[in-house]
């Protein structure tokens, strides 16, 4: 679980980021999980887009991903959400 002030770090960072993934109609697939968690790996912060034709909200997705990966949901804003896990790489400088 991360902090408000770790919290209001992350937005700061994820303010300048372009979605990394974008869900179209299928919603959420594992295809799309496993993306999210390749993210997570190398850059431990990703920024999530989906599009108008989703038939699940942003939050909806968002609190699955972070269910279903672990990860802490940093922001969701409209058909966009960011979430953040620490990553295990060695040699990797966190963002946290």
């Amino acid at each position: 679980m991360i902090t408000t002030k770790q919290r209001s770090q992350l937005k700061a960072l994820a303010n300048t980021l372009k979605p990394t993934v974008i869900i179209g109609k299928g919603d959420l697939t594992d295809n799309i999980i496993n993306e999210i968690e390749v993210g997570l790996y190398n850059h431990e912060i990703v920024k999530v887009s989906a599009l108008k034709s989703c038939e699940s909200s942003a939050r909806d997705m968002c609190d699955d991903v972070c269910r279903v990966l672990g990860c802490d949901p940093v922001i969701v804003v409209g058909n966009r959400f960011v979430v953040y896990k620490p990553t295990d790489k060695k040699d990797f400088e966190h963002l946290l």
